[in-house]
């Protein structure tokens, strides 16, 4: 798990299990108090180990530009989530 401060928001990454695959997320926390937000992160993926999916969430975090006022994460254009030189070797990671 991997956490960061932007603006007024506490956010941490991680995985959670869904059957017998593993999603990634974000939790946006306001630090003025209130109850966190989760974001699925890479919807378009899921994942079979935690641990990849943790590391997924980490770079997404790592990734994230901003945040809208109501705490949404922001993301550069175009962000998928998936490592395109990684994609174009032939590794396009876990799906």
């Amino acid at each position: 798990m991997a956490e960061r401060t932007i603006d007024r928001h506490h956010v941490r990454s991680g995985a959670t299990r869904e059957g017998s695959r593993y999603t990634a997320w974000l939790a946006v926390t306001p630090m003025a108090g209130g109850f966190p937000s989760y974001f699925a992160i890479c919807e378009n993926r899921s994942f079979r180990e935690r641990e990849v999916a943790e590391t997924a969430a980490a770079k997404a975090l790592a990734d994230l530009v901003a945040l809208e006022d109501d705490g949404t994460p922001v993301f550069p254009e175009g962000y998928t989530g998936f490592d395109d030189d990684a994609s174009a070797s032939g590794d396009a990671g876990e799906a």
